[in-house]
This record gives structure tokens, C-alpha cells and sequence, in this order.
């Protein structure tokens, strides 16, 4: 008996201080738990209320002093926590808005300038080396420094309080301990200071972000050296009227070596802008819409702000790190953009010396290139020294994933790249900011040389306009932008723009309206060439008949056609796909699913089953023709291939011999496997 009550005691014992523990842990993690929340809620943007800086005196939420700022500044938050901000001052202005930005979207800012340098591997170790690697051969900074020279002393303003405004935040997060907590996390002890050239360096990179087509070159050139002519042609956009290409005999370069391990821009992701004129709208005043699609991200791309000042009074977005609005409105008018997609990066084959790797030759002379000598810092690795060869086209970029000691004597490809120069893009958003009628708003335009845009105009006084910008090369013949010209000939160099008054403009069309869906944008009869890849039509096409058809419009009619979803391609192809289908032995599932598609409403709705079919069916024909023949690293290099795989099946159904069709067993193979594959 005295055992069995001294085994109970033990376990009540044991049971007791069981509790004990568990609750001094329970008490820890609660306490753990507490200090983090604390932390993330300090480290969270204010986004509602106001904040003072400098000596504002109405209710606000806090009130902060700066040096430098020599007025009252107010930034009011509205219910969807977007910054409006006003001061005396413009220099007081761009001070704030820096300073706004960075409550938001320091991190953001962080990572966009390090990605935009080659400075990622910093932070996230060996993993970016590659794209840093890259990013320092394209040389997006060294750009930037050249465009920085060229500002005058009132956009030097703007810069220089923009980085004063997000530095004041710095420093007064990092005294509140309310730094982002993304910093902790990714062990970012300390921030360095911002500067006008962060600022340059991440509008260069955009530009990076809306350019082309380099890659597209090197996929034809691919093409070109790995299958019979004829079947490489049938990829290229256009079918290029010389047939092969006279550097088609050259030193083969391989482009897997580098070229598909380069960070490239996403295919075109469907931005669309219209504006139409008082004829056709309701309120007799004109009306615009814009929505560039640019990737998908947390936080976005885009950042939302109101500017008001005796020089401003202009809302609308800009990329965190720029001061300024790149699209949006003031009293007067309004601006939208999508991306034109011109020729504008050409790949150039350079012939290397024998013997002496960092000289090149150019028009029958060996010259020695510019060789920047560059140091890639690596998270719990050894900085590594890297070398950037610039010849006269530009920086060599088929090598920048190779070993310094797996240089090749032979040829290789240097990019020739117009936002590479200095450009004044920061100017032309400030004029455009302050701009009050077309006139001065084309005017601004002038100063965007990169990335180039189809931009859409309207203002109260009833002007709508539309107008490309930019720097865009003139090509003696447009087949020489769909493969890396000859380096070594100055015959080839892309020194000439097309002419500023000669880009494509419209101004108060008879039609009443204009739009633009990254599509063609020029007839054939226009005397320059801009690009031989362009967007489908399909998503113009709609946009067009709607306003076409439009009377008494409204601002909602706008917003309905922006998530209008309408199919015109699945209405194109539908009838040409099911007539092939006739002719194949489909099981009962297959049959189902034809019937599914031919009785869709043509309206991408998430709730049908029509656009699954129909969208499977497009994405396994491309599969079918090219998985087996083109690596995968390489095909994401084949910009533009859905709009090939369009042109293909529509010349077999035509009657013409394809190539790619034929090779697979005729246009009802290639569908009726299609249909085996995607069930």
C-alpha cells in the first residue's frame, strides 16, 4: 500500500511540474508571438491618416521635422491608403513623395535596385550569381550614370529630393526600430543610402522589362543552324523576303551556353488602351482607358500617388524608386500607355582574335574593346571578379554564364541595345506631368527615348491623340531585325532613329476614337520599319468593334470593356479546328469535349467549360509541333510562338505545304493528337 501512494505522489508530483513547464512555454511563445506581431505592426506602412513633415499644424496622425524641407508638407492617406501629397514647393514635393514611397515600398526598392545592378547575390547567395552576372553585363547602372549627365539642374531637383525623402525615412525607421521586416528576414542589417542613380538604374530596368527582341534573334539563329531552311523560316514572324541570312554561314555560336540562362522580358501579357472623343460619349468630353499589363506581383509594379504643388497637380502611378507620374491625369488631360515592342535590341556576331581574346574586328582593323573589370559580392561565398567586354556594338552578352577560362577565340554575340545610351526619360515625365494641352504634352514626349510606347491622349479641351515614342533604329531592310547582324562591318550599324515628326501620331480622328492592344500599329506603306513581332490582333479587333458600334458612352462602358472577355481567335479558329476534327475518329470523351467548345458562348468565363477546351487545344497543337524538336530551354527564347502556331495552321488549312505540319503527319495528326494528349 505505502509503494502504491508513493508511485501516485510521483505522478501528481511529475504531473505538477509538467504543468509548470508547460506554462512558463505557453507564457514564452505568447510573449514570442507578441514581440513579432509588435515588431511586423511597427515595420508596417501607415496607410490611413496623414503624416506632417516639417510643421504642418491641423490634426494629424504624426507629425515629423526634416532638415531640408523648407515648407509645410502634408501626405494624406485616402481610404485605399493611396498618398496625397502636398507642399509649397516642388523640391518640398518630391522630398515627400520619396518619403511616401518608402513607407510603402522600401523593400520593394531594395531588391528592385540590387536586381537592376547585378547586386541580388548580396542578399540571397550563390543562386543569382548568374543573373548578376547578366545585369552587370548589360551594364543598366553604367547606363544610368550616362543619363544622369545629361539632366539639367531642375530634374537634378526632383532626384535629389526624391532620394533625400526616402533616406529621411530610412533613418527615421531604423531610430523607431519600424524598419520592413522583410530586411530581418532576409538578414539585411542595414540599408544603404538611396541616390538619384538608384532611381535611374530601376527606370532602366523597366525599360529592360518592356524591350525586345534580342532573344527572338537568337531563337531564329538557332533555328537557322539546326534544321532544314525551309522549316527554320516557317518560325520566323515574317517570312523574310532574302531567304537565309548572309552571316548564315558563320562560326556556329551556341546560344545554350549563355543566351537561355539570360533573364528575359515575359511575351507580351495583353495591355490595352483606347480613347475616344465627346462624338461617341455621353458627357460630350472625351474618355480613356489604360490598363498596361504588366507581371502579376506582391507589391505591385505599379505605385499610386497624388502630386499637388504650384508646378503639379497630377495623379496617378509610377514605379516605386522614380519620382513623378508616368501614367495618369492632371486638371487638363489624361495619358495611357501600352508597349509598342519595336525593334530596338540587335544582336551583332563579333569576330574575336586568335590571340589576343578582348580584340575585335571591324571594318577589316583589329581594335581592343573596353574591358570592365566588375566584383560580384555572394552571400557566404567569396566575391567574385567578373569581366565585361564592350566592343563598338555594345557588351558581349553570349558569355556571361561561362567560366572566365571557357572564353572561346571564335565569334560571339554583343548586344547593341538603344536604352544602353543616355536617355532623359525622368524629363519627359516631369513635362508630361505639367503638360496642359497635346501640344505640350507631344512636345515632352520627345525626351522618352526608352522603352517605346503607344501612348493615347485626352484633354478637356476635347484633343484626343495618339503618338509612338522612343529611340527606334532605322533598319536598311527589315529582315536584317530578325537575325544577329554582322559585328565586324560598319555597314550594319544602327546609328540613325527614325525621325521624331515621322513616328506614327494620330490626332481627333473622323472615327471618333483610337486604340491600341500591342498590335501593328503601322500600315505597309509606312517607310520605316518598327518591328516583325507584334501581338495577335485579336484583342484589338475587339476593343475596335466595340467602339466602333459605341454611341453615348460612359465611364462604366469603359470599365466593361476592360473586362470585356470575348474570344475573337477561338471565333476565328473554332470552325477551322472542328473541320480538321471531322476528318479524325474521336473516342465519346473527345466528342463531348468538341461539342463543349462548339456550343461556348466564345467568352472566356472561369465558369465554362468552352475556353478550357479551347485553350487546351491551342496550348497542346504548340506542344505536338515543337516539344519533341525545340529544347525547352530554347523555346523560352521563342517569343511570339502562339501567333506561329496561328500563321501555321491557318496556311496548311489554306491548302500551302507547312513544313512544321507536314513533319507530324498533316493538319488532322496534329490536331487529332492534340485531342489524345490534353483529356
Amino acid at each position: 500500500m505505502g509503494e502504491a501512494i508513493k508511485t501516485n505522489r510521483s505522478r501528481k508530483k511529475f504531473v505538477k511540474w509538467g504543468l509548470i513547464v508547460l506554462l512558463i512555454l505557453t507564457i514564452a511563445v505568447v510573449g514570442v508571438l507578441f514581440y513579432v506581431n509588435a515588431y511586423i505592426d511597427r515595420s508596417l506602412p501607415q496607410t490611413e491618416g496623414a503624416i506632417a513633415v516639417a510643421s504642418y499644424t491641423e490634426e494629424v496622425s504624426e507629425e515629423l521635422s526634416f532638415e531640408g524641407v523648407t515648407h509645410d508638407v502634408s501626405i494624406i492617406r485616402d481610404e485605399q491608403g493611396v498618398p496625397h501629397i502636398e507642399a509649397e514647393t516642388d523640391e518640398d514635393l518630391f522630398f515627400a513623395q520619396g518619403f511616401a514611397t518608402a513607407q510603402d515600398r522600401l523593400f520593394q526598392m531594395e531588391m528592385s535596385r540590387r536586381q537592376a545592378s547585378g547586386e541580388l547575390s548580396e542578399v540571397v547567395g550563390d543562386m543569382a550569381v548568374d543573373t548578376d552576372k547578366y545585369f552587370r553585363t548589360l551594364g543598366l547602372r553604367r547606363a544610368a550614370e550616362k543619363s544622369l549627365a545629361e539632366y539639367d539642374e531642375e530634374e537634378l531637383m526632383a532626384l535629389e529630393a526624391y532620394a533625400a525623402g526616402v533616406n529621411a525615412y530610412i533613418t527615421h525607421a531604423e531610430s523607431e526600430d519600424s524598419m520592413p521586416v522583410e530586411f530581418t528576414l532576409m538578414g539585411l542589417s542595414e540599408m544603404r543610402e538611396w541616390t538619384p542613380l538608384d532611381s535611374l538604374t530601376i527606370g532602366k530596368f523597366m525599360a529592360f522589362d518592356l524591350g525586345g527582341h534580342w532573344e527572338r534573334q537568337a531563337f531564329n539563329y538557332y533555328a537557322m543552324h539546326n534544321f532544314q531552311e525551309e522549316e527554320a523560316l516557317e518560325l520566323f514572324p515574317t517570312y523574310p523576303e532574302n531567304g537565309s541570312s548572309n552571316i548564315s554561314d558563320e562560326e556556329y555560336i551556341d546560344i545554350t551556353a549563355s543566351l537561355t540562362k539570360a533573364e528575359t522580358p515575359h511575351p507580351f501579357n495583353g495591355s490595352n488602351n483606347w480613347v475616344v472623343d465627346g462624338s461617341k460619349t455621353e458627357s460630350g468630353k472625351p474618355l480613356l482607358a489604360d490598363d498596361p499589363h504588366l507581371d502579376l506581383a506582391t507589391p505591385s509594379i505599379w505605385y499610386q500617388v497624388h502630386l499637388d504643388s504650384p508646378n503639379y497637380n497630377v495623379s496617378g502611378v509610377i514605379f516605386a524608386g522614380i519620382p513623378g507620374v508616368i501614367l495618369g491625369h492632371n486638371e487638363e488631360i489624361a495619358w495611357g500607355v501600352t508597349n509598342v515592342g519595336p525593334d530596338v535590341q540587335q544582336l551583332y556576331i563579333e569576330r574575336r582574335h586568335e590571340d589576343e581574346p578582348n580584340q575585335f574586328l571591324y571594318d577589316d582593323e583589329w581594335y581592343e574593346a573596353d574591358v570592365i573589370q566588375e566584383t560580384i559580392y555572394v552571400d557566404g561565398e567569396d566575391p567574385i571578379d567578373y569581366e565585361v567586354i564592350e566592343t563598338v556594338n555594345g557588351p558581349v552578352v553570349s558569355e556571361f554564364a561561362e567560366e572566365a577560362d571557357e572564353h572561346l577565340n571564335g565569334s560571339v554575340f554583343s548586344l547593341r541595345w538603344t536604352a544602353l545610351d543616355a536617355t532623359k526619360e525622368l524629363s519627359a515625365v516631369l513635362q508630361m506631368n505639367r503638360a496642359s494641352n497635346w501640344e505640350e504634352f507631344e512636345k515632352a514626349l520627345e525626351d522618352f527615348h526608352a522603352p517605346a510606347q503607344n501612348f493615347v491622349f485626352a484633354s478637356h479641351d476635347g484633343t484626343i491623340a495618339y503618338k509612338a515614342n522612343g529611340r527606334i533604329p532605322i533598319y536598311d531592310h527589315p529582315d536584317d531585325a530578325l537575325l544577329p547582324m554582322p559585328g565586324w562591318d560598319s555597314t550594319f550599324a544602327l546609328d540613325d532613329y527614325i525621325p521624331y515628326d515621322e513616328l506614327p501620331t494620330i490626332v481627333n480622328p473622323d472615327k471618333g476614337f483610337v486604340a491600341t492592344a500591342n498590335n501593328q500599329v503601322v500600315s505597309d506603306e509606312y517607310p520605316y520599319h518598327i518591328s516583325n513581332v507584334w501581338a495577335q490582333p485579336y484583342r484589338y479587333d475587339r476593343i475596335h468593334e466595340v467602339l466602333e458600334e459605341g454611341e453615348q458612352l460612359t465611364a462604366e462602358d469603359m470599365k466593361e470593356l476592360q473586362m470585356d472577355t470575348k474570344n475573337l481567335q477561338a471565333r476565328h479558329f473554332i470552325p477551322i479546328y472542328t473541320d480538321i476534327l471531322d476528318a479524325v475518329e474521336l473516342s465519346d470523351v473527345e466528342q463531348e469535349a468538341v461539342d463543349v467548345m462548339l456550343e461556348w458562348n466564345l467568352y472566356d468565363d472561369r465558369e465554362l467549360a468552352g475556353p478550357l477546351v479551347f485553350h487546351q487545344l491551342v496550348r497542346a497543337v504548340e506542344e505536338v509541333l515543337f516539344a519533341e524538336d525545340i529544347p525547352e530551354d530554347v523555346r523560352s527564347m521563342f517569343k511570339g510562338s502562339g501567333q506561329n502556331v496561328d500563321q501555321l495552321i491557318q496556311r496548311a488549312y489554306d491548302g500551302e505545304e507547312v513544313h512544321w505540319i507536314e513533319r507530324h503527319g498533316r493538319s488532322r495528326s496534329v490536331i487529332g493528337r492534340c485531342d489524345y494528349e490534353s483529356r
